[in-house]
């Protein structure tokens, strides 16, 4: 295949000799040269002089193959078959299965995010980006945040890990999103249905598992530094990693700074409760923001023992849109049209710090891992001190504080007894201690326990006939500490008196919880399609906002009350997976059905205080079904064509809103997708444009008082290539991406603003790089 008058392109795919399926990630190296294999198994290497070259090719989990290749006119494409095998990788060993075939084996409905995938698709926010895996969704909060949605299901019903430990925040509230930096991340498996058996509580609708990234060589240093841009909110920002390596010792760390500006809507008018606001210039006053986070890791592997200590912190600052945090910002003496970058209130600031150590020790038959955890999570909310019903003008901005300590151990011993079995047993254990501060209450200061032991068999029947059971059990305990208000409020008194009293919000309450999670599956392999069924039973303890609120919420323009007499959520859910792919074509199914006891919902009532109407917290019984589709195909060896969609029914059968969906239940969509890879232009390498056409059913099925959406089609286009600008360097990738391209005015039915008729932001381009910084 020839490039140029002196130089060629070798061409080649790395597949499993066994079962001649692709091999995705694969080290091709060589002298000069260097490329990884694509999920397709496919690898190409530019600029090569006409000759003999040698390349080894490499993958955990095979035996490294030597690929000798003559580069001149007329070669052929190149296929390396791999072959499985027990290797000692980073003197830990381990048995030769690639993460793909585990994945299939595995009776759960997966799916793997690779670091390819997370670069081509990165958006604002880590969820944003993983929202093109049909079956994941977000609630927005502006342009910088969001929230997990799995199958219609999110907040404290979706875990999201990360190097083996929940990440535990104020995931309750519905006003911000994840404390992590996205950058970095090579690893993310998602879980679709119930988790618990593994994850404890808040893993009933699934999972979002951001896993460590692969150990370094020994003896090698590399980095990368990220470099974007985007015009519809002026957004700036720049990450820099760096990874080295010794022969036993490795560290790595990260720096990553952001800051944007208020974001424009295709608009320029807001009616929020009969009111019109005014845009200016379209940008929504007050949604600018800045992050500065950072991490350092440092690990250690030897033998049969590995282990990894990381410490990060995260901070961020962002504006609420002015005009959702209530109608006195109608006689603020703010300007908040004076500049499109300062964050003025209200506004919130959270600093998230971590530390966790992963340690695993391999001991004949047995193999040890331990998870430690230490999570420090700050949040205030500052708004405008203005006199509320008997409250005062307050003192200062400071609305709320929370201050959320958690320790986390987790403990397992994988014990495979003969080739067949593997029998995996833990505990998991979490404590919890939050306190609040500031002059508005909206859940108490609370102490929270949880612990659990699970143990689960992994069954080989047969090569392609695999079982898993497994059986867990969980206990906990909530204590919540009382609380009074600041200030003195009147009430009636039986006798027609009336009294000042500071009213009682909260009381000292202890409850605790205890259930049983179970899952039952199989998985079988026939060529290259997979089968899976999977039953399980997952639950959920109640949180302390759905215990013990009582306060008004702001955000979401309500008064909160909790009910310390609801019992913990339980969830059985029967999953089933149908998955065939071949080189050129991949086609899958994945429907589910999902019954609640006793599902925790926010009900508004026909009562109101101060002008806002009451929500109770109260339990029903619902009914789910749904799923996804998913289809791809390869044509000409440069055009890849993609299709899926994703459906949820949701039907409370008993409770007030008996007959009624649940709140934010994502419309029925599909996304489609085509991507063509053009020849080499000039120092260009591997140029790709791609088309993404989302389309968006109407969402007729509400829960009063929310309103319905319509639906709507969303195009996006973005182009990416690789920069071969200096010789015998790795190439620098460069992405542009165009996202509603025709700047059109929609509603998210999910979406944190649609409730106060914002519709999502307009047009915008971003550009990125990645520069390679290897040594």
């Amino acid at each position: 295949m020839a490039c140029a008058q002196d130089s060629f392109k070798i061409k080649g795919s790395v597949i499993d000799a066994s079962t001649q399926e692709p091999v995705e990630g694969a080290n091709i190296i060589g002298e000069k040269s260097f490329a990884i294999s694509s999920s397709t198994g496919e690898f190409i290497i530019n600029n090569v002089d006409e000759g003999t070259h040698t390349f080894t090719v490499s993958h955990i989990g095979y035996t490294a193959d030597t690929l000798k290749v003559t580069a001149g006119p007329g070669m052929k494409e190149a296929i390396v078959p791999l072959t499985e095998t027990t290797t000692a990788l980073d003197e830990v060993e381990v048995h030769g299965k690639t993460k793909r075939q585990a994945a299939r084996e595995l009776p759960t409905v997966t799916h793997a995010v690779s670091k390819e995938f997370l670069e081509k698709n990165r958006e604002n926010s880590l969820m944003q980006t993983l929202k093109k895996i049909p079956g994941v969704s977000t609630i927005n909060i502006g342009s910088g945040q969001s929230k997990p949605v799995i199958r219609g299901l999110g907040f404290n019903r979706v875990a999201v890990v990360q190097n083996g430990i929940k990440h535990e925040a104020q995931q309750w509230g519905n006003d911000h999103g994840l404390e992590i930096d996205q950058y970095g991340i090579e690893n993310i498996q998602i879980i679709k249905g119930p988790a618990s058996l593994l994850y404890g509580s808040d893993a009933i609708a699934g999972v979002v598992d951001i896993q460590p990234a692969n150990i370094p060589f020994q003896n090698s240093m590399s980095g990368e530094l990220n470099l974007l841009a985007e015009s519809n909110n002026d957004l700036y920002g720049i990450s820099a990693g760096i990874q080295s390596r010794r022969v036993k010792w490795f560290y790595r760390s990260r720096l990553t700074y952001r800051d944007y500006g208020d974001y424009k809507v295709p608009t320029d008018k807001i009616k929020y409760d009969n009111y019109i606001f005014d845009l200016h210039d379209r940008h929504l006053r007050n949604t600018a923001g800045k992050e500065a986070n950072a991490s350092f890791s440092l690990g250690y592997i030897h033998n049969n023992l590995k282990s990894e200590t990381t410490i990060s912190n995260v901070y961020a600052k962002n504006g609420f849109f002015a005009n959702a945090h209530g109608l006195e910002v109608r006689t603020s003496k703010i300007d908040y049209d004076r500049s499109n970058r300062d964050i003025d209130l209200p506004y919130h600031g959270v600093n998230h710090f971590k530390i966790t150590n992963n340690t695993s020790v391999a001991n004949g038959a047995h193999s040890f891992h331990f998870d430690l955890g230490f999570q420090s999570n700050k949040r205030e909310e500052h708004s405008e001190p203005v006199p509320h019903g008997y409250m005062p003008k307050p003192s200062d901005s400071k609305e709320r504080a929370f201050h959320k300590t958690t320790y986390s151990l987790n403990a397992r011993d994988s014990f495979k007894p003969n080739e067949k079995n593997t029998i995996v047993g833990g505990v998991n254990m979490e404590l919890q201690q939050n306190t609040i501060g500031g002059w508005g209450f909206l859940i108490p200061a609370y102490n929270r326990f949880t612990t659990g032991v699970f143990a689960y068999n992994q069954f080989q029947w047969r090569p392609n006939v695999h079982f898993q059971t497994g059986l867990r059990y969980d206990y906990g305990f909530l204590a919540t500490k009382s609380y009074y208000d600041w200030y003195p409020s009147t009430v009636n008194n039986s006798d027609g008196s009336t009294s000042s009293v500071h009213l009682q919000r909260a009381q000292d309450k202890t409850l605790d919880f205890g259930n049983i999670s179970a899952s039952a599956g199989i998985s079988y392999l026939r060529k290259n399609t997979t089968y899976k069924l999977n039953l399980g039973k997952s639950f959920r303890m109640p949180l302390a906002n759905e215990l013990a609120s009582d306060g008004v919420n702001y955000h979401m323009y309500r008064y909160e009350k909790g009910n310390l007499a609801l019992d913990p959520e339980e969830s059985y859910q029967l999953d089933i997976e149908i998955d065939h792919t071949t080189k050129k074509f991949s086609v899958g199914v994945s429907p589910f059905i999902n019954l609640f006891d006793n599902f925790i919902y926010l009900n508004p009532t026909p009562r109101y205080f101060e002008t806002l109407q009451i929500y109770e917290y109260t339990q029903s019984k619902v009914f789910r079904m749904g799923g996804e589709i998913k289809a791809s195909t390869t044509l000409f060896n440069a055009l890849q064509l993609e299709a899926s969609g994703e459906y949820v029914y949701s039907r409370q059968t008993s409770g007030a809103k008996k007959d009624f969906t649940l709140p934010f239940s994502p419309p029925l969509s599909g996304l489609f997708s085509a991507s063509y890879e053009f020849k080499k232009i000039g120092f260009l390498r591997r140029p790709q444009l791609i088309a993404d056409y989302r389309i968006t059913a109407a969402q007729t099925e509400i829960v009063p008082p929310e309103e319905q959406t319509k639906g709507h089609n969303i195009l996006n286009m973005s182009f990416s290539t690789e920069l071969a600008i200096i010789k015998n360097k790795l190439p620098a990738q460069m992405r542009i991406k165009l996202n509603n391209v025709l700047n059109t005015k929609y509603y998210d039915h999910t979406s944190f603003y649609r409730l106060i008729d914002v519709p999502e932001p307009g047009r915008n381009i971003s550009v990125s790089f990645t520069i390679p910084l290897n040594k």
